[in-house]
């Protein structure tokens, strides 16, 4: 049975964001306000935490009670933040940023959105932008200093790309599925699908802007005409027509047939030695159990990549275990689901954030921390890390690999259990 003093605290935040009756169900990619669906899943949230009492506290003494006024809508979303657990202990700052905060770009063929370390200022190594294009929109031939790596949220893609050696790449790319065009590398993308397409794109640097990249229209723009005239040995009227401004998400046809394309492009140099998609939707996980499954791509299996990444899943009740990453920061998306992940730092500081689908989470390298399904659907989420290699430490198999003596003389749990540790990590539990 729950106790007492967490069904109360419970019971508070619902009824004073007014979300005791059942919510709608939400579809799986729809991308509306992450607040409010937050909000309407309350209950779901809350039946979860009855599997779980941290705080130790009641949260019902005059001392805790807010008369004034409060933001219920967030509160009710966030309760790990309105009355964190006990085993918090502050100091560690935001890590979290949901899309839903960051301005959306509308144009004619689709939107645009990004967060950055100028929303999200521990996000200092990576940056995320979510893209929409409807059928036939394109985002207009470009390329980034930095390396871009995408995965596929709805519909259906086309994406063109050509190296350094003149070697070309054009493929179609589905939900589930990724791709990595490394710094320098120009490319494009345009929406195929009956409504187009969806997608998050994930950049090396935390500074990245997606409203200030390298686009053709632009380029041409500000080249004078005679200089474009000898660079190609044609008249100057060749370019009467080149947009006196950026393209950037335009409509047009769709692409001719991907096998035409392809024929096409790759005459005379031949297609990138490294194709730049990965078809992650049919990849068998890396790791399954009953709490779970993941995907790991990284340039074992995806040569091109410079970007590592992993793709979880955790059923209801399944948690990423106590973990940390040795070699770089940690970029997260919450694709579907709600759960809550915990960051300890150096020097005693922790803090419980709550995430919904459409957020953003950022861990600094070598910081510990675990996320945890609270709801009653499958979290989903994105680990992209800017380093071609992926790599963790799990609490379980640093302690399994210690002198069993050793940890019970840190931890008083008695060496039994230490022995029945699995010797090898678990990544998702329970196994």
């Amino acid at each position: 049975m729950m106790p007492r003093h967490k069904e109360d605290q419970q019971v508070k935040v619902a009824e004073s964001a007014g979300t005791i009756d059942k919510p709608s169900r939400r579809s799986f990619l729809e991308k509306g306000s992450a607040v409010l669906a937050a909000t309407a899943s309350l209950p779901m949230i809350a039946a979860a935490q009855q599997t779980r009492d941290m705080s130790g506290d009641n949260h019902t003494g005059v001392n805790e009670t807010q008369p004034g006024p409060i933001n219920k809508t967030l509160d009710s979303a966030e309760p790990d933040s309105v009355f964190s657990p006990k085993t918090d202990a502050g100091g560690q700052p935001p890590f979290k940023y949901p899309f839903s905060y960051a301005h959306k770009r509308i144009e004619a063929g689709g939107w645009t959105r990004q967060v950055t370390v100028r929303d999200l200022p521990i996000s200092k190594k990576m940056a995320g932008v979510e893209m929409r294009l409807i059928k036939g929109g394109i985002r207009e031939l470009h390329w980034h200093v930095g390396a871009e790596w995408a995965f596929m949220t709805a519909g259906k893609a086309r994406i063109t790309a050509v190296d350094q050696n003149g070697r070309a790449f054009v493929d179609d790319v589905n939900p589930g599925d990724l791709w990595l065009f490394p710094g320098g590398i120009p490319h494009s993308i345009q929406g195929v699908g009956p409504d187009g397409c969806q997608f998050i794109l994930v950049f090396d640097d935390g500074n990245f802007n997606e409203f200030e990249t390298f686009l053709l229209t632009d380029w041409m723009h500000h080249t004078p005409k005679e200089v474009l005239a000898k660079n190609f040995n044609v008249p100057d009227s060749t370019f009467s027509n080149v947009p006196t401004r950026e393209l950037f998400i335009f409509p047009r046809d769709l692409p001719r047939p991907l096998a035409e394309e392809q024929k096409e492009v790759y005459q005379g140099t031949g297609p990138v030695p490294n194709t730049f998609a990965f078809f992650a939707s049919t990849m068998q996980p890396s790791k399954v159990n009953a709490g779970g499954s993941v995907k790991i791509i990284d340039r074992k299996n995806f040569p091109a990549t410079s970007i590592a990444a992993a793709v979880v899943t955790l059923k209801p009740g399944g948690l990423r275990e106590l973990h940390w990453h040795p070699n770089e920061d940690e970029w997260q998306y919450y694709v579907a689901g709600q759960g809550r992940m915990t960051v300890f730092s150096a020097g005693g500081h922790a803090r419980t954030m709550d995430f919904h689908d459409g957020d953003v989470g950022y861990v600094e390298k070598s910081m510990p921390h675990y996320i945890e399904n609270l709801g009653n659907t499958d979290l989903v989420f994105l680990e992209v890390f800017p380093t071609p290699d992926y790599q963790d430490i799990s609490l379980a198999e640093w302690l399994a690999h210690t002198p069993s003596r050793l940890v019970d003389q840190h931890i008083g749990t008695g060496e039994d259990f230490l022995r029945k540790i699995p010797r090898k990590e678990a990544v998702i539990t329970p196994e």
